[in-house]
């Protein structure tokens, strides 16, 4: 597995990025495919806050992206966590493949293809509200509100876009404020 450790406002030292790329390379054994990680770490300067460290993780191969975010009092602390959390991760994705493939062989989907681009920040026509800061563009795969539910809770997002098997429409799920996960569907 190749792993990318970088960092913003702090300074990652030699014996946590070994340690860092040493226990991520290792998360391969839980789920084959997994090609790529990145490892960010960034440091909260408010001093009352306790756990100032936040390492993100995000595994990606074979069309799977799991993603963890943790905060810690150091950065050796949250690694350890961030792989604890993408080990429980994987088994859950990994249960999840091996009960899909046991049930009705399905048509094979190419895997997403994601691009992201940061683009200059375009301005309103009136030169008032948000900009747009940043775009990305992917590949769509047919999946049940099921599938995109769990895909959402692996990547750690509030919402995923995709398209619908049933349908054949654009979807959307959603975290809800109590806790359970709503669905947007296009009517035709």
């Amino acid at each position: 597995m190749q792993v990318t450790v970088s960092s913003r406002h702090t300074d990652v030292p030699d014996s946590l990025r070994s340690m860092a790329e040493e226990k991520i390379g290792r998360l391969d054994r839980f789920l084959d495919g997994m090609d790529r990680a990145e490892v960010h770490f960034s440091e909260e300067r408010n001093p009352r806050i306790t756990e100032r460290e936040t390492c993100e993780v995000t595994l990606e191969g074979h069309g799977h992206y799991v993603r963890c975010k943790v905060h810690a009092p150091d950065g050796f602390v949250a690694i350890d966590r961030a792989v604890a959390k993408l080990e429980q991760q994987l088994h859950k994705l990994k249960s999840k493949l091996k009960r899909r493939n046991h049930v009705a062989a399905r048509a094979t989907v190419g895997a997403p293809v994601e691009e992201t681009v940061d683009a200059p920040p375009e301005q309103p026509a009136d030169g008032t509200g948000p900009s747009i800061v940043k775009s990305k563009r992917f590949a769509m795969m047919p999946m049940t509100p099921e599938e995109a539910a769990q895909r959402m809770d692996l990547l750690g997002h509030g919402f995923f876009f995709f398209t619908n098997l049933d349908t054949r429409r654009a979807a959307v799920v959603y975290r809800r404020d109590d806790g359970d996960v709503g669905l947007i569907d296009e009517d035709g």
